[in-house]
């Protein structure tokens, strides 16, 4: 090759790499210049993953996408693999005659067509090598193999760039692929069915529940009050389905205004309406293959609940402004704190679409209704608000216990939970005593629970609290008692007397 074929080489090369945004589109551009200038039969760009000392192919002219796949090598290893770790060219006249020559693309059937030359040259980032570009060429003993090496270092000179960025995203791509593996895995432990907080037996019956219905596809409606932990059940039943490696697309559709239901759910075309700049995938479309939650499903208006319907029914739809009809694969969840039954009465909610939701349903039980559960969630609460805060908070006191026991929650579950979150906050001691929690749950007039208290009468319930409380810790033990609340052993008798707390109680 003459310099102004060579000069010709590296304009072409130099066009090439700037001719497209997509690196590998430019570096299979790259490799089919070159077998058009060097009689090459077939050639690589190998990228070094430097956490794994391992080399992939990235790109290949001539190669099947199984093999380039397929192969990898060990920093080291064969001809590609010593270029790497030596960061040094090499020049094969024939690879029928070098034993380091592993051939594992199994691409060169040596025998009837002649022997083959290799040529393979680093690929270097400053003093490091990322890479290696090789090629090979029908053996011509009358070609400079030395020459050859030399054009195609410089070769490799200019694709150095391209070859960091294409090492740059294959280690990230890793790096994502790792973190979706911990996120999901985080997911499938977090939302393991014994990871929802509950002894009753109303919560044993969901917990039963979740556990037959997540091995189907079947459509589950859960029911409940607000805060009774309805988005929790959804998730549980996703992670623990088949179709867990799916993705899932929640929805709330008392959140999206009306007139923007249909766009969010279905997608739209470019154009459909005012504002519609470009096509949008729906919701439904993006959970192709995974499952869809539809949070409060009551709120959504009659016409949307006719396309609604369809997707249930049928599994198909079209975007708004659109006449393609697409097919999706997706189990539907619903979840609502409304009244179906009533709202199919009125007219306001079809009577088709209740009875297509209605396969499997799950009813979540207020917390009022399993009382037995509310210990259990406020020590959970208790621990994770205190670590998440850094507070020394071990224990909730007796008179703080019986003050949630006797609380009606019309916020359920996730009352609790912010009540718990402020007593945590405003705890400077070991334990959550009644004067940190919310005044919902201390006056008589918003719960129910307590009487109007005069000043001697709130300081008598304190002191009989803080005696309770002293007893309980030291099993009954009336001198140790009396020593935690740094006073005699006749004062702190006379005043459990007066209160009608017998210490034998507590041993």
């Amino acid at each position: 090759m003459n310099a102004i074929q060579q000069v010709t080489l590296f304009y072409e090369i130099s066009n090439a790499l700037n001719e497209h945004l997509d690196l590998k589109k430019s570096m299979y551009k790259v490799l089919d210049i070159l077998s058009n200038n060097m009689q090459m039969e077939r050639g690589t760009v190998s990228i070094l993953n430097p956490l794994r000392n391992e080399i992939s192919i990235e790109v290949a002219h001539s190669l099947s996408k199984s093999a380039i796949d397929r192969v990898k090598y060990k920093l080291g290893e064969g001809i590609i693999g010593r270029v790497i770790e030596t960061g040094k060219a090499v020049a094969i006249p024939k690879i029928s005659e070098e034993p380091l020559f592993l051939n594992r693309t199994a691409s060169r059937k040596i025998k009837g067509m002649g022997e083959i030359s290799f040529i393979c040259v680093p690929v270097k980032k400053g003093k490091r090598v990322v890479g290696a570009l090789s090629v090979d060429r029908v053996y011509d003993p009358e070609y400079p193999l030395e020459q050859g090496a030399k054009l195609l270092s410089v070769v490799a000179t200019m694709i150095a760039r391209h070859a960091i960025n294409l090492e740059t995203i294959q280690l990230e791509k890793e790096a994502l692929r790792d973190e979706n593996k911990r996120l999901r895995d985080e997911l499938e432990n977090k939302y393991r069915i014994n990871n929802i907080i509950g002894n009753s037996n109303k919560m044993r019956e969901v917990f039963q529940m979740i556990s037959q219905v997540s091995r189907s596809n079947a459509t589950v409606l859960i029911r409940g009050e607000s805060g009774t932990g309805k988005e929790l059940v959804a998730n549980s039943i996703h992670y623990n389905s088949m179709r867990s490696k799916g993705p899932f697309v929640k929805v709330n559709c008392a959140a999206i205004p009306n007139n923007l239901i249909e766009s969010e759910l279905f997608g739209h075309e470019k154009g459909a309406f005012t504002g519609a700049v470009k096509q949008k995938m729906g919701r439904f479309e993006l959970a192709h293959k995974g499952t869809i939650f539809l949070d409060e499903i009551g709120s959504i208006e009659p016409d949307v609940q006719v396309r609604l319907l369809r997707v249930l029914q049928e599994r198909e739809f079209e975007r708004v402004g659109g006449h393609k009809t697409l097919k999706v694969d997706v189990r539907i969840i619903a979840a609502t704190n409304k009244n179906l039954e009533q709202a199919v009465e009125e007219d306001t909610f079809r009577g088709d679409l209740y009875y297509r939701l209605n396969v499997f349903p799950i009813y979540m039980p207020p917390l009022r209704e399993r009382k037995t559960d509310i210990l259990l969630l406020a020590d959970f609460f208790l621990e994770r608000y205190a670590e998440e805060n850094g507070r020394e908070v071990k224990r909730l006191s007796t008179p703080a216990i019986d003050m949630l026991m006797a609380y009606h929650w019309p916020g359920n579950v996730r009352e609790l939970e912010n009540c718990i979150e402020r007593a945590v906050l405003l705890c400077e001691e070991g334990a959550i005593h009644s004067y940190h929690l919310p005044p919902t749950l201390q006056t008589g007039k918003e719960s129910g629970t307590l009487p109007d208290l005069s000043l001697e009468d709130a300081v008598a319930a304190l002191e009989k609290e803080m005696i309770i409380d002293a007893l309980k810790n030291t099993r009954g033990n009336i001198t140790l008692a009396s020593e935690v609340l740094k006073t005699t052993v006749r004062k702190f008798a006379y005043k459990a007397k007066k209160y009608g707390v017998d210490y034998r109680t507590y041993r």
